[in-house]
């Protein structure tokens, strides 16, 4: 895949999973808007239930007290009795009407207990309606007439006009008690429960009543200050004898969120969900791309080397076999057996490439028999040690051994630690630019035998230290030779350790060498 390409595929990926996180993110903020929206209502329309409650029980009290106050008393302290007539006639039609009303207007003087004020009238009206209607039939001589007539009337008392007074009365009495004296703390916060349980909501409120100036009354839950206001709801509870406002009633609920929260829990955790699930798809396969880029470059670096690491045996091949073709050299068996010796080699070498790739696929698929017995690792240093000496002598270079373990007998597989150490030993080799100079170090704990090989080698950076271990991995990438390789030797020491249920790990710094050390179990 071309960088440009992958690029944009990563690219378009990450704007579509911002863009659906963005959404249910979206989504989940309009519920949450559209739950506190609400719960507003909710509350705002049961303060303003508990509000007209309070107000029409206030004035109920009122009006029976003074209905009551009146039918006591009885006899009126004065009273003006008015009439009122209205006629009309028709000449067309020889029709007359007539509406008469008698008003009787009784004053009574409210006692002080109402107001600190003793002339304060309450007018009691009682009225009386009359109808009559008439209408004269004649001939048109006028010999023979006749009188269609009718009449009604009936009393009533205007209860409207007695209402109205009540009221103007109520508001400027009001106006000048004290609210605590109008209402009690108990009875203003088991109205506003029972008004908020209608809603079904059964929270935990505290309240504050203020004036308009906003200074506290004496109406308020144990700890509301006027701080509390900012999150709090405001209704009118009071209105003044001109009918503006007089007092505010607050309400704020501490556990608002949870309630709020609760109501749509199910839905937002479903959405945190998805939108984890969403994430893990997206980090999974930007990990699955970036990882098969990585391999398709590994495998492409391999294939060159792996290519490359044939040619040369390939050819020297193709030139023996062209050589002993020839007739001069058939009759030379001394060149002829060198030349055999040659292809031989060579042979040998693309073989032992070939199995080290079958090696790894098999060890991947589970495929390669690791039958384990007890041996003694110190037998297998040396061993690996004898096979590479002559390498290190062909390069002036030393192997030291530093042997200090107690006790060096373990279960393991001989033929394929050897390999083990061998590989080890061959990179120590190949990475000193010169004469290399190896040291191996074993020490035993009570549960572990531990060995290092050190060189002084080019060495490596933090970074290559990280994936030195990966199978196809090499720090020299691309179509370079300079160190003979395929990648796949380290990667086959750590599937062998580990199959050994052991530890394999690399120390080293840029131009200073480094040490792998190997931890395997003891019997």
């Amino acid at each position: 895949m071309r960088k440009k390409m992958f690029i944009i595929i990563v690219v378009m990926m990450s704007i579509s999973l911002i863009g659906i996180i963005a959404v249910q993110l979206y989504w989940i903020n309009n519920a949450l808007e559209s739950k506190q929206e609400q719960f507003k209502n909710d509350v705002q329309k049961s303060l303003g239930r508990a509000a007209e409650r309070i107000n029409e029980k206030e004035t109920t009290i009122f009006q029976e007290k003074v209905r009551n106050f009146i039918q006591e008393k009885g006899m009126p302290d004065n009273a003006q009795l008015k009439n009122f007539l209205i006629q009309e006639i028709d000449t067309a039609t020889q029709q007359k009407f007539t509406y008469g009303t008698t008003i009787l207007e009784e004053n009574f003087k409210l006692p002080t207990d109402f107001l600190d004020n003793d002339s304060i009238i309450f007018k009691r009206f009682t009225g009386k309606k009359d109808f009559f209607q008439a209408k004269i039939y004649s001939s048109i001589d006028g010999l023979f007439s006749s009188k269609d007539e009718s009449k009604y009337s009936f009393t009533q008392n205007f209860i409207n006009l007695e209402e109205l007074q009540i009221t103007e009365i109520f508001k400027d009495f009001n106006s000048r008690k004290p609210i605590h004296k109008r209402i009690s703390n108990n009875e203003l916060n088991d109205v506003i429960k029972e008004e908020l349980t209608k809603r079904n909501i059964y929270l935990d409120f505290k309240y504050g009543v203020y004036t308009k100036e906003d200074l506290a009354t004496k109406l308020k839950s144990g700890y509301y200050t006027i701080n509390n206001t900012k999150n709090s709801y405001k209704y009118p509870l009071f209105n003044d004898a001109q009918g503006n406002v007089a007092y505010n009633l607050y309400v704020t609920f501490p556990n608002k969120n949870k309630h709020i929260l609760s109501d749509i829990s199910s839905i937002l955790l479903l959405s945190l969900f998805f939108i984890f699930i969403i994430i893990i798809a997206f980090s999974s396969s930007l990990y699955q791309l970036i990882r098969q880029k990585k391999i398709s470059e590994i495998k492409t670096d391999f294939i060159n080397n792996m290519t490359h690491e044939f040619k040369t045996p390939i050819a020297t091949i193709n030139l023996a076999t062209d050589s002993i073709k020839n007739p001069k050299i058939l009759g030379d068996s001394e060149k002829v057996l060198r030349y055999v010796q040659m292809i031989r080699d060579e042979n040998k070498r693309m073989h032992s490439q070939v199995e080290n790739v079958l090696r790894i696929s098999r060890l991947e698929k589970n495929q390669l028999d690791i039958s384990k017995e007890a041996i003694d690792l110190h037998d297998i240093l040396e061993e690996a040690i004898s096979h590479v000496s002559l390498l290190v002598a062909d390069r002036n270079g030393k192997v030291t051994t530093h042997f200090k373990a107690v006790v060096s007998e373990l279960p393991g597989n001989q033929f394929h630690l050897t390999n083990v150490v061998i590989n080890m030993l061959e990179n120590a080799i190949k990475y000193s630019i010169d004469a290399p100079i190896i040291d191996v170090y074993t020490e035993s704990t009570n549960k572990f035998f531990v060995f290092k090989i050190k060189d002084t080698g080019i060495g490596m950076s933090k970074a290559v230290q990280k994936q030195v271990f990966n199978k196809f991995y090499r720090e020299q990438k691309g179509n370079i030779h300079d160190v003979k390789g395929h990648g796949l030797g380290l990667a086959y020491v750590k599937e062998i350790i580990e199959k050994h249920h052991g530890t394999v790990f690399v120390e080293s710094e840029k131009g200073q060498g480094s040490i792998f050390t190997v931890k395997l179990p003891l019997i």
